[in-house]
């Protein structure tokens, strides 16, 4: 045997072992996989409602409204290129770039604290949007800025509640930007707002931008007191803000004789704001998978997601875009009547 002989048979399993520590190296990558469903209607591990409500006579649905979750892999997860390359082969999980998914600097613990907090702050909200479902009178338009310059500086403020444009009621920031959008460019508009506890009336002449009237604010919504108090008893370990949607479906079906499912399975996601806008959330491909696996007969979609749910193997289960509460309702109530009935369908033109 030659000396170059042997020098190769040596390196051969130096080589592989080099190969084999790289393949087992973490990457800084993350992974998605379908999360478990909770049926927002009904028990926690406690024996408890999920949705509790004191001040208002509560019924039951012995349906089910799914909220829908997402396993991600945490930011110290030892990801190694197997595992990574089983999640990106399936189609129902996926890889993502870690940076994308996870701030630098944060830890585990920061991490759960902020999808505790998020997860609070959807549950507050979709309260609102419920309520505002039901006719009560529980939000506030607020000035959350003024641009410096602009037609509104010096006269409206930062915190300024408005409560009505030219005479109009506003209840949140969707009606208070359709309000000023529907004035005239150069013609004053007057503004009823409170102000530290103090009503005032101002008067703001818009300039045009874009076509379109323009004050130079930037709104928000805020909720007033409730006239029931509602407790949402969910697993601590499940954070964020995406099951927001489903929130507010549920505790309007609490709220409300009769049965909102008829029975059925329905699941979502969806973030959702006090006046009932419902907002994107990541893995909605995964979460499609894990309320199909659950059963659902229809999921609501929120609209920036709908491309992508389109990619997900959804089987016979309807997805259904869902811009607002007010939407996501009158779209059940259409299916529970009518399973074959025309709804705002992921991939349909007309929706």
């Amino acid at each position: 045997m030659t000396q170059r002989t042997l020098a190769g048979l040596l390196a051969v399993p130096l080589l592989l072992a080099l190969w084999v520590a790289a393949a087992f190296e973490s990457l800084p990558y993350v992974t998605y996989n379908p999360g478990l469903t909770v049926n927002v209607l009904g028990d926690n591990d406690e024996g408890k409602p999920i949705i509790q409500i004191e001040g208002k006579p509560t019924y039951t649905d012995d349906g089910q409204l799914r909220m829908t979750t997402v396993f991600v892999s945490q930011r110290d997860a030892h990801n190694h290129l197997f595992e990574l390359m089983k999640s990106w082969l399936s189609p129902e999980s996926a890889v993502y770039p870690k940076a994308a998914i996870y701030p630098d600097g944060g830890t585990v613990e920061e991490d759960k604290q902020e999808g505790q907090a998020e997860m609070t702050s959807s549950q507050d909200a979709a309260t609102a949007a419920a309520l505002t479902e039901l006719g009560y009178d529980v939000t506030e338009a607020v000035v959350a800025g003024v641009d410096k310059g602009s037609p509104a500086d010096g006269t409206l403020q930062t915190g300024d509640v408005v409560l009505a444009v030219d005479g109009t009621e506003v209840a949140n920031s969707d009606e208070l930007v359709d309000a000023v959008k529907s004035a005239d460019a150069g013609v004053p508009i007057e503004f009823d707002v409170r102000r530290k506890g103090k009503d005032l009336q101002l008067s703001v002449a818009p300039r045009e931008v874009d076509g379109r009237a323009q004050v130079g604010i930037q709104v928000g919504t805020q909720t007033t007191d409730f006239p029931v108090d509602v407790t949402i008893g969910i697993d601590p370990a499940i954070g964020g803000p995406s099951a927001g949607l489903m929130f507010s479906l549920g505790i309007y079906d609490t709220l409300t004789k009769g049965s909102l499912t008829d029975g059925r399975t329905i699941a979502g996601t969806g973030t959702i704001d006090a006046a009932g806008v419902v907002g994107p959330i990541g893995g909605i491909q995964q979460k499609i998978v894990g309320a199909r696996d659950a059963g659902a007969e229809l999921f609501l979609v929120p609209p920036d997601n709908c491309d992508e749910a389109l990619e997900a193997p959804n089987e016979d289960m309807r997805l259904v875009e869902a811009p607002t509460t007010h939407s996501a309702l009158d779209s059940i109530k259409k299916w529970v009547a009518d399973p074959d009935a025309k709804l705002p369908t992921c991939g349909d033109d007309a929706a």
